[in-house]
Order: C-alpha cells, then structure tokens, then sequence
C-alpha cells in the first residue's frame, strides 16, 4: 500500500532540517566559492546536478567551469547545524548567517 499524501505531508514536517556552510572548490586552482544555506541536502543535490549536466551553478564560477570542466569542482560541507525544533525559520537562518560570517573570516585569515 502506498502512503498518503497526509502521511507524505507528515513525514516531510517530521523530517530533521540540516542547513550549514559549505563551498564549492576548483581543484585546479584552489579556487573557492562560500555560501550558507538552509538545506545542505538540496545545495548538495543541485551541486550533483549542475556536474552531471555540465551547467555551471554559478556565474562567478563559469571562467573556471569552462576552462577546467565539472569534474575540477567538489562539493564541501565546512560546518552543518541542524534546525532545533523550537527555532523559527527565520530564527535558523539567521544562525547559519552567522555561521557564514565566522568561515569567511577563518578563511580569510587562513586560519582553514
């Protein structure tokens, strides 16, 4: 028997939100693009997408795209934060905010 699209509904409310920093790193030139966001699963799965079609996910990344393909380019997690349940969205993104603040002055102290 198939679930219901109450049971669907539920099981996506129930689910664990995990959203974090992450970059995308051309490994032939060390280059790196930061971002933050509220789902690092979907992040993860568009990154999967963008290299299996050949599509560069982002415009300030597409010299380096066209010039050392898809495959130069990895996906990395730097810190994930799973969304408590008490907190509000808004309340979420703006811890993952912060997250974003603090790795772009690590990395730029080169303190990574």
């Amino acid at each position: 028997m198939s679930p219901t699209k109450k049971e669907w509904k539920d099981a996506y409310r129930g689910r664990t939100v995990v959203g974090g920093v992450f970059c995308i790193r051309c490994g032939a030139t060390g280059e790196r693009w930061l971002h933050a966001t509220d789902d690092l699963r979907g992040s993860r799965n568009r990154f999967s997408f963008s290299v299996a079609t050949e599509l560069c996910p982002e415009p300030a990344m597409a010299d380096s795209w066209k010039v050392h393909g898809p495959a130069s380019f990895t996906f990395e997690v730097l810190e994930e934060l799973e969304k408590k349940e008490s907190q509000t969205d808004r309340e979420f993104a703006g811890e993952i905010e912060v997250l974003l603040e603090l790795w772009r002055e690590k990395l730029k102290n080169g303190s990574v």
